[in-house]
């Protein structure tokens, strides 16, 4: 028997059970967090330095990125310790940093889609209103407040999460701190409050996804409107990037905590949690490279510039 006071640590769900795939996934996060850190970090470097990218489309790119970064770095660092050092534990506090840091720039990375997808909206289907709604004031303003409720809505669910007894032990079934695996080490009725607020998550996760398929429809009904071709093209080429990166954060994280309880096991636990908390923070970047032709020949300038060829 366990209580919240006498827990010093918390044991976390090893990735594999063999000391070679310990060191395979080790390997494996190094090369996603690399290429997550390049990518991400490239994209805020050539949006700050590119001053023709200072519209709000890259404005919350740069965001995005932002919170693609501090997604990855709180939860793979821990990771790739554990497996290469043959461990599972967290200290207590180390827990409770992590699932504030995990829910606050996972939260910032839905919120922000959200707000792309108005930008995207408003730039398509009403043009002649862009300069007035998404201003640099008003751009400042909206992420300024999507950090700030981010942060309120995960200080929350920290302390409220924490302030729970604790009595059935300290194994968690993941690889990293999250509300839900805490949540089954308690032995309260007070855990009750914490599902209140998980609801109310839900809910909100819910009307943004509502908020952007409407936005979407809206948005290939005006582009199916389009007289030419080539501009068809360049709507669409502004939109499938942000839609892809929403499809697949989305996907993962909603069958993840979702799925049946029949089709639950360690190990898909485990793989469907890299799927929604490691692996989008590395294709973000990827993704709107691929399309954005701005973006790609900024970035090049930056590398050019970092790095000059010499004849």
């Amino acid at each position: 028997m366990f209580n919240s006071s006498s827990i010093r640590h918390f044991l976390l769900l090893a990735l594999a059970d063999t000391r070679q795939l310990q060191l395979l996934h080790f390997c494996l996060l190094l090369g996603i967090s690399l290429a997550a850190l390049l990518g991400n970090g490239l994209i805020i470097s050539a949006v700050a330095c590119g001053h023709h990218l200072h519209t709000p489309m890259f404005f919350f790119l740069l965001n995005l990125a932002l919170a693609d970064l501090g997604s990855i770095c709180t939860t793979v660092p821990k990771a790739m310790h554990n497996s290469l050092w043959d461990t599972s534990d967290i200290s207590y506090t180390g827990c409770a940093a992590q699932l504030f840091f995990f829910t606050f720039f996972i939260s910032a990375e839905l919120y922000l889609l959200t707000i792309m997808c108005y930008d995207r909206y408003v730039s398509i289907c009403k043009p002649l209103h862009y300069g007035t709604l998404l201003g640099s004031r008003a751009c400042v303003h909206i992420a300024a407040a999507a950090w700030a409720s981010t942060f309120l809505y995960s200080l929350l669910h920290t302390a409220n999460t924490f302030s729970l007894p604790l009595c059935h032990g300290n194994a968690l079934g993941q690889f990293f701190c999250e509300i839900p695996q805490i949540l089954k080490l308690s032995c309260s009725k007070s855990y009750l409050r914490e599902v209140g607020l998980l609801a109310l998550s839900v809910c909100l996760v819910f009307g943004c996804f509502v908020f952007i398929v409407f936005s979407y429809v809206q948005i290939f009904r005006a582009v199916l409107r389009i007289p030419s071709e080539q501009g068809r093209h360049k709507a669409f080429s502004t939109c499938l990037p942000h839609l892809a990166v929403v499809s697949l954060f989305l996907s993962t994280a909603v069958f993840t905590h979702l799925k049946p309880p029949s089709m639950s096991s360690p190990s898909l636990d485990v793989a469907l949690s890299v799927l929604y908390s490691v692996v989008p923070p590395a294709l973000n970047p990827l993704i709107y490279s691929l399309r954005n032709q701005e973006l790609k020949a900024a970035v090049r300038r930056l590398m050019s510039g970092c790095f000059p060829l010499k004849f």
